[in-house]
């Protein structure tokens, strides 16, 4: 499912237009954003948890050459699933 279709199934859902659903829906994603951004971890009770985590330098291996390379420190995003997602997908 991509984001069109999602805030179609929104809209639908939540008796809405498909601009307002679209509005809603970005809204929604640049506040995980922003919180994220911020260091905050944002929890949606029973669907999951999002979390910024820190990757340190490491050396890796180009793999067509086998040459060692360094990879430099970075941020990322981590999501780990609520209950209810989980039973809901298995």
């Amino acid at each position: 499912m991509r984001k069109p279709e999602l805030a179609a199934a929104i809209a639908e859902k939540a008796q809405l237009t498909k601009d307002q659903a679209n509005r809603v829906l970005n809204a929604v994603l640049e506040e995980i954003t922003n919180a994220l951004n911020r260091k905050d971890s944002v929890t949606l009770v029973g669907f999951g948890t999002f979390v910024q985590r820190h990757r340190g330098a490491r050396t890796g291996k180009n793999p067509q050459t086998g040459a060692p390379v360094k990879i430099k420190a970075s941020n990322t995003v981590a999501f780990k699933p609520g209950k209810s997602l989980k039973d809901a997908v298995n």
